[in-house]
């Protein structure tokens, strides 16, 4: 079926706009808007109908196209006023106000890209799919597919941006049904290393485990099992700096709360979700989070990334080295323990998950690598200070108390009576 074929059997099917019978062939004749498309159809048909009526000696196409080409005058006639186009209800007669709409919802942001999206309303899908039933598909493009990209044009006019379908900062999502708009801003981040000076301070929120973050006594009614977290003293200078409205916590791994991450610190991404602002002085903001944190945490290397480096953080087996100070329940000999410490150096380990997190984690065998494990001083012999360089993942608590025979080998094991880590310090994250 040729174009005006397919054409006169659109305009049998009621008043329609320039711009969704052009849409039925937006896939020819390229450097045409739809809307010349979809005049020039009409104006076709107009001239043929015109050149039959004039003629005298074909009685079939005359009743034929007559119909057809008296409503293509009629449309052309009308484009812009009355009528209402049976197939879009006339919502690119809108363009300029959703236009108008988004650029003053868009003032005061800070942004270079965006992107336009449309949320069609049910009616409007059964038209379209009403038109295509009689027109087909062939050469077609969906309304919204139109509509993003004519109201992206004027918003593009009105705020000097440009439009990315691939990254944009900010997404307009029109609703057709609604006949409102929301913006999606998106997040920003930054990543960086976190030194944690002291001990009892989870990495990330942890709500209460009574109420599950609601508040009770228990809390004192703040819904948090810890009032503080290196997250949220990050997270404050974050959102001042970028004017988010919060911010999320992604980070390479996490060291218990009893632990300190000293040394070259612990890689970390921040997100500030929806922010007004998408640039800051990073140098500004680290010393800002440090006095804040009143030597707590201290942040460092911070610099601007895309969101595909927490998948990199969360993805990567970083090694690890940790300084423990170990104790032992019975006397133990410097060269009885360094036999044993040479005995895990190098070594896999098989780790049944540790009874303190199986909560919280499937209960699996986990194999695991020690790279080194050294003695830096046997301060008594009941208190040694060791360094432990492994594989990411690796419970170096359970490393050295055995855990019950849930982790072997292990120090204990090797020793013959218990050995429990006191204190624990990451000192080093590689990645």
């Amino acid at each position: 079926m040729d174009v005006l074929e397919i054409s006169k059997k659109i305009l049998h099917e009621g008043p329609i706009c320039d711009h969704c019978l052009g849409r039925q062939f937006a896939k020819l004749s390229t450097g045409l808007s739809n809307r010349e498309r979809g005049k020039a159809m009409k104006l076709a048909l107009a001239l043929e109908g015109d050149r039959i009526y004039k003629s005298e000696n074909d009685d079939s196409l005359l009743r034929e196209l007559t119909p057809c080409s008296a409503l293509a005058r009629k449309t052309l006639r009308i484009e812009g006023e009355d009528e209402q186009c049976w197939v879009c209800l006339d919502q690119f007669k809108k363009l300029d106000d959703w236009a108008s709409e988004a650029a003053k919802a868009l003032e005061g942001l800070e942004y270079s890209t965006f992107l336009v999206g449309t949320k069609v309303s049910g009616l409007l899908s059964e038209n379209e799919e009403m038109l295509w039933a009689e027109a087909g598909t062939a050469y077609a493009e969906q309304l919204k597919t139109e509509l993003n990209r004519e109201v992206g044009k004027r918003i593009a006019e009105k705020v000097d941006k440009e439009v990315d379908f691939g990254n944009p900062d900010i997404v307009i999502t029109l609703d057709l049904a609604t006949h409102k708009f929301e913006l999606q801003v998106r997040s920003v981040y930054v990543y960086g290393r976190y030194l944690k000076k002291v001990r009892g301070i989870p990495q990330t929120r942890w709500p209460c485990r009574k109420c599950k973050g609601k508040g009770c006594e228990s809390c004192g009614f703040t819904g948090k099992q810890y009032q503080e977290s290196v997250d949220e003293l990050i997270k404050g200078p974050v959102v001042e700096a970028f004017e988010a409205i919060d911010t999320a916590f992604h980070g390479s791994g996490r060291e218990d709360i009893d632990a300190l991450m000293l040394g070259s610190g612990r890689p970390f991404v921040v997100e500030a979700k929806a922010p007004v602002r998408r640039s800051t002085d990073l140098e500004a903001l680290a010393a800002r989070i440090n006095e804040s944190a009143a030597g707590k945490v201290e942040v460092k290397d911070l610099h601007f990334v895309e969101k595909g480096m927490i998948e990199t953080l969360k993805s990567s087996k970083a090694d690890k080295t940790y300084k423990l100070k170990v104790t032992f329940k019975e006397p133990v000999s410097e060269e009885k323990l360094k036999s044993c410490l040479e005995s895990l150096s190098g070594k896999e380990i098989a780790q049944q998950t540790p009874k303190r997190v199986v909560h919280r984690r499937a209960d699996l065998v986990r194999k695991r690598y020690v790279h080194s494990i050294t003695l830096d001083e046997l301060k008594d012999d009941e208190n040694a200070y060791i360094t432990v360089n492994c594989e990411g993942g690796l419970y170096v608590k359970e490393l050295i108390s055995g855990d019950e025979g849930r982790t072997n080998p292990s120090l204990t094991g090797l020793l013959g009576y218990q050995a429990l880590v006191e204190d624990l310090d990451v000192v080093n994250v590689e990645i």
